[in-house]
């Protein structure tokens, strides 16, 4: 039989709000209780492999992220969205449990890859930050998580279910699925040698016909794994499928770990019923908050901040000032920070109004992150194309040109003031061809996402 705990019950208990605005937390057992509970889970299991046994101070270290942890919104890890000055944004708009962009093991450890280096830098306004790594080596591993933690990193992730290619041709990602026992060796023998706790991320399995998250998620309960991330899609699936929130609650109240959810959460009330109703310890966004990056304000003060287009030209004018801190002010920053820029505009020009009355029930059928919108206009908010300002249509345009000229006048622009000024100017000159030119395509985004979207494991 499944080991039942305790320390999951508590860990996965359904948060509770009050009715009040924001969301309040039941009172948790202390960090003491968590630590003696996760000690005392049954070593019982019909697995050949059993783990050694787990220090009190490593128990403790678990405990206490788990606390932080209890509760949250947490930025998934994105390649290439998750640069700092990116999740520096997320934090402006109350992320306080961040995480890096996937980093190669070997690399780090091998090659002191700069650029891999550059992924371990914590942003100042980062609360609570973990660094995600890829490996399928101990050695490896155990010495890029003492080069996270010399970076000031809370707790390291293995990434364990990326489905892209880089990754599974070198056994790493979501092939570490295929073997549930090497990957808890391999959990095993990272997490007891690293002075801060250790999280894996994972997928469902490698396809429909092969889930086998349940097996995977009760070795690594005694792996010495601090907590689980489960994206609710299989590797094949990528994000053709709406996640299934069903396995992910199978899991978390099952096991013997806690549990973060993870996949298709775009709003506050979408974010508050997977907390609540699906056993999980916390729940993680990605392609969400690429969205909406003011997605952790919302979700902590459980309503939508309604923001106008002027009040957007000022979040995108702070990333684009963020940019030029990180990447530099001058040519070469520029080319830098134009490999981001227009890709972040082609996520944020998905962001529209979703209010609860108007779309909580049809998120209940579908996720309003796959639903595929066939024009610029909410028809559900009475809106037409015509009826919209032509500076809410820019920014509503999915045109990869558009993008490309937005950003430049973002970069160029002196003030916000400036900016929605030479923004207007544009859109008044241009929006209509580009329009044009995303219905001759035919690109308008669907419900899988763009395709570089790459949480580093779902």
């Amino acid at each position: 039989m499944r080991v039942r705990t305790q320390i999951a019950r508590r860990a996965f208990s359904a948060v509770r709000a009050t009715q009040s605005e924001a969301i309040e937390f039941p009172a948790a057992a202390s960090v003491a209780e968590l630590a003696a509970e996760f000690k005392n889970q049954d070593p019982r299991s019909t697995s050949k492999w059993q783990p050694e046994p787990l220090s009190d101070e490593h128990l403790q270290r678990n405990a206490e992220l788990v606390e932080k942890l209890r509760g949250q919104v947490i930025l998934a890890p994105l390649t290439r969205g998750n640069n700092l000055p990116f999740r520096r944004l997320c934090a402006d708009f109350g992320a306080e449990v961040t995480t890096s962009e996937m980093a190669f093991a070997r690399q780090l450890v091998r090659k002191k890859d700069r650029k891999e280096i550059t992924r371990l830098r914590r942003a100042e306004n980062e609360k609570i930050y973990g660094v995600q790594i890829a490996t399928n080596v101990i050695d490896e591993g155990v010495k890029a998580g003492l080069m996270a933690a010399e970076a000031g990193a809370d707790w390291v992730d293995l990434n364990c279910g990326c489905p892209i290619y880089e990754a599974t041709r070198r056994g790493l990602g979501s092939a570490l699925l295929r073997k549930p026992e090497k990957l808890a060796r391999l959990v095993g023998g990272i997490a007891s040698q690293l002075p801060i706790p250790l999280t894996v991320k994972i997928r469902t399995g490698q396809s429909e016909g092969s889930i086998n998250v349940a097996k995977v998620v009760e070795l690594l309960s005694r792996s010495g794994a601090a907590a689980v991330t489960v994206h609710g899609r299989t590797a094949l699936q990528r994000y053709k499928k709406p996640a299934d929130w069903s396995l992910i609650e199978a899991a978390a109240r099952e096991s013997g770990i806690p549990l973060i959810g993870n996949g298709d959460i775009l709003t506050h009330y979408e974010a508050y019923r997977r907390l609540n109703d699906h056993g999980c310890l916390a729940v993680m966004v990605g392609r969400g908050a690429l969205i909406k990056p003011w997605i952790f304000q919302e979700a902590k003060e459980r309503r939508e901040l309604n923001l106008s287009a002027t009040d957007r030209i000022e979040i995108y004018r702070r990333l684009t000032a963020y940019m030029k801190e990180y990447f530099g002010d001058d040519d070469m920053g520029r080319r830098k920070a134009f490999y981001f820029l227009p890709w972040h505009l082609g996520f944020f020009c998905r962001s529209r109004p979703l209010p609860e009355e108007a779309f909580g029930t049809l998120s209940l059928q579908q996720p309003l992150i796959s639903t595929r919108w066939e024009s610029v206009a909410s028809p559900e908010l009475g809106e037409t194309v015509d009826s919209l300002p032509i500076l809410e249509r820019l920014l509503r345009c999915e045109s990869d040109n558009a993008h490309q000229e937005m950003s430049a006048v973002l970069w160029e622009a002196g003030s916000d003031a400036e900016a929605v000024v030479a923004l207007e100017k544009l859109a008044t000159e241009n929006v209509v061809r580009w329009e044009e030119e995303v219905r001759a395509s035919g690109d308008r985004d669907g419900g899988d996402g763009r395709d570089d979207c790459r949480e580093s494991e779902g």
